[in-house]
C-alpha cells in the first residue's frame, strides 16, 4: 500500500473515489451532501487550501481522506474507501497517516463529524482512540435535520513518545 499526498491535479480521482463510496447513502435522508461534489468543486477545495491523502493497492487509488488544518487541529472529512475493498485497513492506515502528517505539522489533536446513524464509522474511530465530544443537530436548507457526533483524539508528542523508550 502506498499513500501519497494529493494536489488539485488529484480532484478526479478524489472525486471518483469518494462518489463510489458515499453511494451507499444515496437513500439515506438527506443522502450526503458528499454525492454533490463536482470534480471541479473538489479541485477548488484543494486550491484553496484543503489536502488529501489517497491510497493506492498495487497504482490502483482504493481510498482517500480529505482534511484541513486549522486553529482546533487537522480536521477530516470525506474518508472514503471503494467497497470492494473494504475491511483490509485502509482507513486505519490512511488515519495513520494523517496522524504522522499532524505530527510532522506541530499539531495534536484530530477531528471529525459522523452522522449519528452511521454506527460502523462510530465504532472504527472509538477503536482507533477517537471519543466523542459533543453531540449536535445539523439543520440542512430544505429542512431535514441530521444528528451528528463530534469526535477527536488527541495525539501523544512525538518527543514524549521516543523519551519512554
Amino acid at each position: 500500500m502506498n499513500i501519497i499526498s494529493a494536489t488539485s491535479i488529484d480532484a478526479e480521482v478524489i472525486h471518483d473515489l469518494m462518489i463510489r463510496a458515499f453511494m451507499e447513502y444515496k437513500n439515506e435522508t438527506p443522502p450526503s451532501s458528499a454525492l454533490n461534489e463536482t470534480v471541479q468543486s473538489v479541485s477548488e477545495s484543494l486550491v484553496k487550501g484543503e489536502k488529501a491523502l489517497i491510497a493506492f493497492e498495487e497504482n490502483i487509488p482504493v481510498g482517500m481522506v480529505r482534511f484541513l488544518v486549522n486553529e482546533e487541529g487537522v480536521y477530516f472529512f470525506r474518508l472514503s474507501i471503494i467497497p470492494e475493498m473494504r475491511g483490509k485497513g485502509i482507513a486505519k492506515r490512511l488515519l495513520k497517516s494523517l496522524e504522522d502528517y499532524a505530527h510532522k505539522v506541530n499539531v495534536s489533536t484530530i477531528l471529525c463529524k459522523v452522522r449519528m446513524n452511521v454506527q460502523k464509522n462510530i465504532y472504527l474511530y472509538n477503536s482507533l482512540g477517537y471519543e466523542i465530544y459533543n453531540e449536535e443537530v445539523v439543520y440542512k436548507p430544505n429542512g431535514v435535520s441530521i444528528k451528528v457526533v463530534s469526535m477527536k483524539k488527541n495525539l501523544i508528542p512525538r518527543s514524549i513518545v521516543v523519551n519512554n523508550l
